[in-house]
Protein backbone atom coordinates (compact mmCIF):
# COMPACT_ATOMS: atom_id res chain seq x y z
CA UNK A 1 0.00 0.00 0.00
CA UNK A 2 1.55 3.28 -1.13
CA UNK A 3 -0.91 5.68 0.50
CA UNK A 4 -1.20 5.25 4.28
CA UNK A 5 -4.35 5.68 6.33
CA UNK A 6 -2.47 8.32 8.32
CA UNK A 7 1.04 9.59 8.98
CA UNK A 8 2.23 9.96 12.57
CA UNK A 9 5.34 12.10 12.86
CA UNK A 10 7.91 12.47 15.58
CA UNK A 11 9.30 16.02 15.74
CA UNK A 12 12.83 16.15 17.15
CA UNK A 13 15.41 14.72 14.78
CA UNK A 14 12.71 13.74 12.29
CA UNK A 15 10.97 16.93 11.13
CA UNK A 16 13.32 19.40 12.82
CA UNK A 17 17.09 19.03 13.21
CA UNK A 18 17.08 19.38 16.99
CA UNK A 19 18.83 16.26 18.27
CA UNK A 20 22.39 17.66 18.13
CA UNK A 21 21.06 20.67 20.02
CA UNK A 22 19.38 18.53 22.68
CA UNK A 23 22.57 16.48 23.00
CA UNK A 24 24.63 19.63 23.51
CA UNK A 25 22.24 20.91 26.19
CA UNK A 26 22.27 17.61 28.11
CA UNK A 27 26.06 17.35 27.74
CA UNK A 28 26.65 20.84 29.09
CA UNK A 29 24.24 20.31 31.97
CA UNK A 30 25.87 17.02 32.96
CA UNK A 31 29.33 18.56 32.62
CA UNK A 32 28.26 21.34 35.00
CA UNK A 33 27.85 18.61 37.63
CA UNK A 34 31.15 16.93 36.74
CA UNK A 35 29.93 14.17 34.42
CA UNK A 36 30.86 13.67 30.75
CA UNK A 37 28.11 11.89 28.81
CA UNK A 38 29.15 9.39 26.17
CA UNK A 39 27.82 9.12 22.64
CA UNK A 40 25.90 5.98 23.61
CA UNK A 41 24.34 7.71 26.60
CA UNK A 42 23.23 10.63 24.48
CA UNK A 43 21.73 8.22 21.95
CA UNK A 44 19.75 6.58 24.76
CA UNK A 45 18.14 9.94 25.56
CA UNK A 46 16.80 10.48 22.05
CA UNK A 47 13.04 10.42 21.69
CA UNK A 48 12.26 10.44 25.41
CA UNK A 49 10.35 12.95 27.51
CA UNK A 50 12.30 15.68 29.28
CA UNK A 51 11.61 14.43 32.80
CA UNK A 52 12.46 10.87 31.81
CA UNK A 53 15.76 12.14 30.38
CA UNK A 54 16.43 14.20 33.49
CA UNK A 55 15.94 11.15 35.69
CA UNK A 56 18.34 9.12 33.55
CA UNK A 57 21.02 11.84 33.47
CA UNK A 58 20.61 12.29 37.23
CA UNK A 59 21.32 8.57 37.67
CA UNK A 60 24.40 8.73 35.46
CA UNK A 61 25.75 11.70 37.39
CA UNK A 62 25.15 9.83 40.63
CA UNK A 63 26.98 6.77 39.35
CA UNK A 64 29.89 8.94 38.27
CA UNK A 65 30.32 11.11 41.35
CA UNK A 66 28.39 9.40 44.11
CA UNK A 67 25.96 12.29 44.42
CA UNK A 68 23.61 13.89 41.95
CA UNK A 69 21.47 17.01 41.58
CA UNK A 70 17.71 16.78 41.75
CA UNK A 71 15.90 16.76 38.39
CA UNK A 72 14.85 20.35 39.07
CA UNK A 73 18.46 21.42 39.69
CA UNK A 74 19.60 19.63 36.54
CA UNK A 75 16.86 21.18 34.40
CA UNK A 76 17.62 24.63 35.81
CA UNK A 77 20.98 24.35 34.07
CA UNK A 78 19.82 22.48 30.98
CA UNK A 79 16.68 24.39 29.99
CA UNK A 80 18.15 27.86 29.31
CA UNK A 81 20.82 26.24 27.12
CA UNK A 82 18.26 24.18 25.22
CA UNK A 83 15.81 27.03 24.71
CA UNK A 84 18.51 29.28 23.30
CA UNK A 85 19.62 26.61 20.84
CA UNK A 86 16.29 25.08 19.81
CA UNK A 87 14.65 28.23 18.49
CA UNK A 88 17.18 28.11 15.63
CA UNK A 89 16.50 24.48 14.62
CA UNK A 90 16.13 23.93 10.87
CA UNK A 91 13.90 21.45 8.98
CA UNK A 92 15.29 18.02 8.26
CA UNK A 93 15.83 17.14 4.60
CA UNK A 94 12.53 16.32 2.91
CA UNK A 95 10.38 17.25 5.91
CA UNK A 96 8.63 20.28 4.41
CA UNK A 97 7.97 18.52 1.10
CA UNK A 98 6.57 15.42 2.82
CA UNK A 99 4.18 17.38 5.04
CA UNK A 100 3.06 19.43 2.04
CA UNK A 101 2.51 16.23 0.05
CA UNK A 102 0.37 14.73 2.80
CA UNK A 103 -1.76 17.87 2.76
CA UNK A 104 -2.12 17.69 -1.03
CA UNK A 105 -3.28 14.07 -0.81
CA UNK A 106 -5.52 14.71 2.22
CA UNK A 107 -3.62 12.14 4.28
CA UNK A 108 -4.44 12.64 7.97
CA UNK A 109 -1.39 13.71 9.99
CA UNK A 110 -0.57 13.88 13.68
CA UNK A 111 2.46 14.88 15.69
CA UNK A 112 3.49 12.21 18.21
CA UNK A 113 6.25 13.86 20.19
CA UNK A 114 7.91 13.56 23.57
CA UNK A 115 8.38 17.33 23.70
CA UNK A 116 6.10 19.39 25.90
CA UNK A 117 3.50 21.72 24.42
CA UNK A 118 5.60 24.77 25.32
CA UNK A 119 8.77 23.26 23.80
CA UNK A 120 6.96 22.43 20.57
CA UNK A 121 5.62 25.98 20.38
CA UNK A 122 9.15 27.35 20.78
CA UNK A 123 10.66 25.09 18.12
CA UNK A 124 7.76 25.34 15.67
CA UNK A 125 7.31 29.11 15.82
CA UNK A 126 9.63 29.88 12.84
CA UNK A 127 8.14 27.02 10.78
CA UNK A 128 4.69 27.85 9.48
CA UNK A 129 4.59 24.61 7.48
CA UNK A 130 4.21 22.68 10.75
CA UNK A 131 0.77 24.25 11.27
CA UNK A 132 -0.51 21.78 8.68
CA UNK A 133 -0.19 19.12 11.41
CA UNK A 134 -3.04 20.22 13.62
CA UNK A 135 -3.56 17.02 15.63
CA UNK A 136 -0.81 16.75 18.23
CA UNK A 137 0.11 14.61 21.21
CA UNK A 138 2.75 16.25 23.39
CA UNK A 139 4.93 14.69 26.05
CA UNK A 140 2.99 16.51 28.77
CA UNK A 141 -0.43 15.69 27.31
CA UNK A 142 -2.82 15.01 30.22
CA UNK A 143 -4.16 11.92 28.43
CA UNK A 144 -0.69 10.43 27.91
CA UNK A 145 -0.02 7.70 30.46
CA UNK A 146 3.59 6.82 29.54
CA UNK A 147 6.23 8.23 27.22
CA UNK A 148 8.27 6.51 24.54
CA UNK A 149 9.31 3.65 24.32
CA UNK A 150 5.75 2.86 25.52
CA UNK A 151 3.28 2.90 22.59
CA UNK A 152 0.85 5.34 24.21
CA UNK A 153 1.78 8.44 22.20
CA UNK A 154 1.14 6.70 18.87
CA UNK A 155 -2.03 5.01 20.04
CA UNK A 156 -3.39 8.34 21.27
CA UNK A 157 -2.37 10.16 18.08
CA UNK A 158 -4.09 7.56 15.90
CA UNK A 159 -7.21 7.64 18.06
CA UNK A 160 -7.45 11.42 17.73
CA UNK A 161 -7.28 11.04 13.95
CA UNK A 162 -10.00 8.42 14.06
CA UNK A 163 -7.81 5.66 12.63
CA UNK A 164 -6.42 2.42 13.96
CA UNK A 165 -2.71 2.27 14.80
CA UNK A 166 -2.05 -0.69 12.54
CA UNK A 167 0.12 -1.55 9.53
CA UNK A 168 -1.77 0.94 7.33
CA UNK A 169 -0.87 3.78 9.72
CA UNK A 170 2.67 4.96 9.03
CA UNK A 171 4.88 6.21 11.84
CA UNK A 172 8.05 8.18 11.15
CA UNK A 173 10.80 8.14 13.75
CA UNK A 174 14.52 8.74 14.24
CA UNK A 175 15.14 7.35 17.73
CA UNK A 176 15.32 3.81 19.10
CA UNK A 177 12.80 4.70 21.83
CA UNK A 178 10.40 6.18 19.28
CA UNK A 179 10.73 3.28 16.87
CA UNK A 180 10.08 0.82 19.69
CA UNK A 181 6.97 2.79 20.69
CA UNK A 182 5.60 2.87 17.14
CA UNK A 183 6.22 -0.84 16.62
CA UNK A 184 4.50 -1.65 19.90
CA UNK A 185 1.51 0.43 18.77
CA UNK A 186 1.27 -1.71 15.62
CA UNK A 187 2.23 0.94 13.06
CA UNK A 188 4.32 0.50 9.96
CA UNK A 189 7.54 2.16 11.08
CA UNK A 190 9.83 4.23 8.87
CA UNK A 191 13.08 5.29 10.52
CA UNK A 192 15.49 8.05 9.56
CA UNK A 193 18.42 7.02 11.78
CA UNK A 194 21.36 9.21 12.77
CA UNK A 195 23.82 9.22 9.86
CA UNK A 196 26.81 8.13 11.93
CA UNK A 197 25.37 4.66 12.65
CA UNK A 198 26.69 1.72 10.66
CA UNK A 199 24.60 -1.30 9.63
CA UNK A 200 25.51 -3.33 12.70
CA UNK A 201 24.45 -0.50 15.01
CA UNK A 202 21.20 -0.03 13.08
CA UNK A 203 20.30 -3.70 13.53
CA UNK A 204 20.93 -3.48 17.27
CA UNK A 205 19.19 -0.14 17.87
CA UNK A 206 16.27 -0.47 15.45
CA UNK A 207 15.16 -4.12 15.40
CA UNK A 208 11.95 -4.84 13.54
CA UNK A 209 11.48 -1.54 11.72
CA UNK A 210 9.86 -1.81 8.31
CA UNK A 211 12.02 0.68 6.42
CA UNK A 212 15.22 2.59 7.07
CA UNK A 213 15.55 5.83 5.11
CA UNK A 214 18.50 8.05 4.34
CA UNK A 215 16.15 11.02 4.70
CA UNK A 216 12.48 11.89 4.36
CA UNK A 217 13.23 12.74 0.74
CA UNK A 218 13.09 8.99 0.07
CA UNK A 219 9.42 8.71 1.08
CA UNK A 220 7.14 8.14 -1.92
CA UNK A 221 3.40 8.84 -1.65
CA UNK A 222 1.90 7.84 -4.97
CA UNK A 223 -1.90 7.61 -5.28
CA UNK A 224 -1.61 6.30 -8.83
CA UNK A 225 0.60 3.40 -7.80
CA UNK A 226 -1.69 2.59 -4.87
CA UNK A 227 -4.63 2.27 -7.24
CA UNK A 228 -2.90 -0.18 -9.57
CA UNK A 229 -3.85 -3.90 -9.33
CA UNK A 230 -1.54 -5.92 -7.09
Amino acid sequence: MVIPAACLFDLDGLLLDTEPLHARAWSEAARFFGCQLSTDQLMALRGRRRLDCAGQVQAWIGEHSGQAPSPAELLAIRQPIAETLLQHAQPMAGAVALVNRCTELAIPMALATSSSRAAVALKAKPHGWLRQIQVRVHGDDPELTAGKPAPDVFLLAAARLGVTADHHCWAFEDSPAGAQAALAAGCRVHVVPPPQLDQAALEVLFPGVHQSLGSLEAVVLDPVASAEPQ
